[in-house]
């Protein structure tokens, strides 16, 4: 889903003290953002090769080597997403690698429990694996070879519909995972390595035609980060435009911060599933690792703040930080320097947190993305950075009074659970005015 960000204020005012260089802050953002790129694809790479050996010789083992392959991609992966909502060139790329939800049905077979087609996606059951021909938005489409072209540019976001998601991370996992039936309960999907065998080991049918999707997908996810690196390079247009105005830049930094841990992590991702008690709304639900997703956002964000970022090869990519700024202001007003937090879990651990809705958290998980947003606005204000503003909405713009009526009328059969209906000053309450989602 691509995105733009809410606003983003330019009137930066106080002066920094002399030590506190803004050049060298963003030249190390730069820094981490080009590493972490070069990590996800690198990992995206490892991912093919196991799509690859998985399709050349199908079995329990080139499965699980792949699945495992893909669990390693999201690390450096989700590190990055803090590079969202303050640099235009990410938003507009990014619903090309990790859009969700999906209607998996699109994509491949799908359990009886999910339905068919419904009032807002005609095509949420079309199963392209299955169906080498069809009509799409009243035109016949020739799938009989499935390339990185045919769903880029034909299936991705079909019919103008934002859960038509046929490329990028989550696309993969579904082929890999397979649904995840289990409810709220803990467990991901259990697809069988026989519906990539062939002959009448198949399962699933159509198993040639589901290892080209796959891998399709797989060389289309690498050739997306490897143009998402380049732009971080030397030279690149993302590296050029974040330093080429220093305010600005800095700006982007804790509009992105501020944006991933607000609306998007403790909003979307986190408390819009437990209001729904929904498993459609976990992150990464085929393959219940939406824990570790969390997780792994959240040292991103640490990974600005601090201006340090260890590689997937253990080499770390340090320099001056928004840290340094923010404790350079609080010298020159006579404060001593800001204490620096450890990493945290956050309840990522299986023991560590409760499950609702398919989701490992720990009960104010939420709240404390919520106060990192505001630890966030106020080291801008030190800065200099005033009127920055934070997306409330992340991908999706939640809150918004059409989801929420899924209370009441869960999209699927089976899936969501009835809740306490919204309060005053929520989505769907009188008085309340959604945020509105620009589309590019």
């Amino acid at each position: 889903m691509k995105t733009t960000a809410t606003a983003m204020a330019l009137a930066l005012t106080a002066a920094l003290p002399a030590m506190a260089d803004k050049a060298a802050v963003l030249d190390t953002y730069a820094d981490i953002a080009q590493a972490g790129y070069e990590d996800s694809l690198s990992k995206a790479q490892d991912l093919q090769a196991a799509v690859a050996a998985l399709i050349a010789n199908p079995s329990e083992a080139t499965l699980t080597a792949a699945r495992t392959a893909w669990l390693e991609a999201r690390v450096p992966y989700q590190q990055t997403e803090v590079f969202r909502f303050g640099n235009a060139i990410v938003d507009d790329w990014e619903g090309k690698v990790n859009a969700w939800p999906l209607d998996e049905g699109l994509i491949d077979y799908v359990d009886a429990s999910y339905g068919g087609a419904t009032d807002k996606n005609a095509y949420a059951a079309l199963n392209v694996v299955a169906n080498p021909t069809f009509t799409l938005s009243g035109e016949e489409v020739d799938a009989t070879e499935i390339t990185p072209a045919l769903l880029e540019e034909t299936l991705q976001e079909a019919d103008a519909v934002e859960s038509n998601v046929a490329t990028g991370y989550h696309a993969v996992e579904f082929l890999l995972w397979g649904q995840d039936l289990n409810g709220t309960d803990h467990g991901a999907g259990e697809r069988p390595w026989t519906d990539y065998a062939t002959g009448e080991a198949c399962t699933g049918g159509n198993c040639d035609r589901r290892g080209q999707y796959l891998k399709a997908a797989t060389d289309l996810l690498v050739s997306d980060l490897e143009y998402m690196a380049a732009q971080w390079a030397e030279g690149g247009e993302a590296r050029a435009t974040v330093t080429g105005d220093e305010d600005a830049g800095i700006v982007a930094m804790l509009t992105g911060m501020g944006s991933l841990s607000y609306g998007e992590q403790a909003g979307e991702r986190m408390k819009l599933g437990v209001m729904l008690n929904d498993p459609e709304e976990e992150h990464d639900c085929f393959s219940d690792n939406t824990h570790n997703s969390h997780f792994y956002d959240g040292m991103g964000i640490r990974n600005v703040y601090f201006g340090e970022y260890v590689r997937i090869d253990g080499s770390v990519v340090s320099g001056e930080s928004l840290s340094s700024l923010v404790a350079a202001a609080r010298r020159g007003c006579g404060r001593g320097p800001a204490r620096r937090h450890q990493p945290d879990h956050g309840g990522a651990g299986p023991d560590q947190g409760r499950r609702r809705g398919g989701l490992q958290l720990r009960p104010d998980a939420g709240a404390r993305q919520r106060r990192r947003r505001g630890a966030d606005h106020g080291g801008g204000r030190r800065i200099g950075a005033t009127n920055l503003w934070y997306r409330a909405g992340g991908d999706r713009a939640w809150p918004r009074p059409d989801r929420l009526r899924r209370l009441r009328q869960p999209r699927r059969p089976g899936r969501g659970l009835p809740v306490t209906p919204p309060r005053r000053g929520v989505a769907g309450a009188p008085g309340y005015r959604p945020s509105r989602r620009k589309r590019p």
